[in-house]
C-alpha cells in the first residue's frame, strides 16, 4: 500500500503561504501587528513564541477562522477569503476533539464526507491515512476510551485525507507523553521525507529543531526573526538558546 507519496499533490509554485503585512486587533489590542513571511513548497515551519505571543491568531487567519484587519494571506497564490484556497489544506486544532460515542474510524468518515470523499475511495483513504498514523488497529475502538495521543493521531490522519498540499498543525504534541512526542514526531519525519509543507506551532523547542527548516519568532504580535535553524542556531547552542535571546531582544 502506497501510504506517503498520494498525500500530497505538489506543483511547482515556489511559496505555499504568503503572509503580507497582516494585522489583527480586537479593539484596542493589537493580537498580531504587521508581520510578513514566506513559507516554501516543501518547507517544515514552526511559529514560535511565548504564550500570548499571536500564534494562534496567525494559524486562525492561515485558516479562515479570523480575518486579517489588515494585510493579505494567501495559501498557493489565492487569498484565504476565497474557500477554495484551503481545500488543499489539512489543519489539526490545538485541542482537538472527537465525540467519544464515536469510533476513531467512523470520525474519520464523517470528515471524508465533509471534503467530498465517500463510498471505497473515502475507506481506501481512511485505510491509508491510519497506517500511517499507526491507528489502523484501534480505529474500531470508541474515542472515548482513546488517550490523548491517540485523540492526536486520529486527528492528524483526519488533517491528511484528501490529498493536503498544506498541512497547519496547532500545537500537535500538547499534553503528550515522551512516547507520545516520538511517535507523532516520527510521523512529521515521514510526511517531511516526502516533501510535505507543514507549519507547526509548537512550544517544544527540541522537537522543532528535529523536524522543522525554518522557524520564525513572534512576540508581542510582531516578527522578531524568521531564518532557517542551521543560520540561526550556532556551535555549542540550541534553538533554545536562541529563542530566550531573542525573546530577551539581546543580538546574537
Amino acid at each position: 500500500m502506497e501510504l506517503v507519496k498520494q498525500f500530497f499533490n505538489l506543483n511547482f509554485i515556489q511559496n505555499m503561504l504568503t503572509l503580507t503585512s497582516v494585522t489583527k486587533t480586537y479593539g484596542p489590542t493589537r493580537a498580531v501587528d504587521g508581520v510578513s513571511f514566506q513559507v516554501e513548497n516543501g518547507e517544515v515551519f514552526a511559529l514560535l513564541g511565548p504564550n500570548g505571543a499571536g500564534k494562534t491568531t496567525i494559524v486562525k487567519m492561515i485558516m479562515g477562522l479570523v480575518w486579517p484587519t489588515a494585510g493579505a494571506v494567501t495559501i498557493n497564490n489565492m487569498p484565504t477569503a476565497v474557500p477554495a484556497s484551503r481545500a488543499k489544506t489539512g489543519y489539526l486544532e490545538e485541542q482537538h476533539r472527537i465525540p467519544p460515542r464515536l469510533t476513531g474510524r467512523e470520525y474519520l468518515s464523517r470528515s471524508a464526507a465533509l471534503i467530498g470523499l465517500t463510498g471505497g475511495a473515502a475507506e481506501a483513504e481512511i485505510d491509508r491515512v491510519l497506517t500511517l498514523c499507526g491507528m489502523r488497529a484501534e480505529s474500531f475502538g470508541k474515542a472515548g476510551g482513546y488517550s490523548k495521543g491517540m485523540r492526536q493521531r486520529i486527528g492528524l490522519a483526519a488533517a491528511l485525507l484528501g490529498a493536503p498540499q498544506l498541512l497547519v498543525l496547532d500545537e500537535p504534541t500538547s499534553g503528550l507523553d515522551p512516547f507520545g512526542i516520538r511517535d507523532m514526531r516520527q510521523i512529521l519525519e515521514t510526511l517531511k521525507q516526502a516533501g510535505a509543507t507543514i507549519v507547526i506551532n509548537s512550544h517544544i523547542l527540541s522537537e522543532v529543531e528535529k523536524i522543522c527548516d525554518t522557524v520564525a519568532f513572534i512576540n508581542h504580535g510582531r516578527l522578531l526573526a524568521k531564518d532557517g535553524i542551521s543560520a540561526l542556531v550556532g556551535p555549542g547552542e540550541t534553538l533554545e538558546d536562541v529563542f530566550v535571546r531573542a525573546m530577551e531582544g539581546k543580538n546574537g
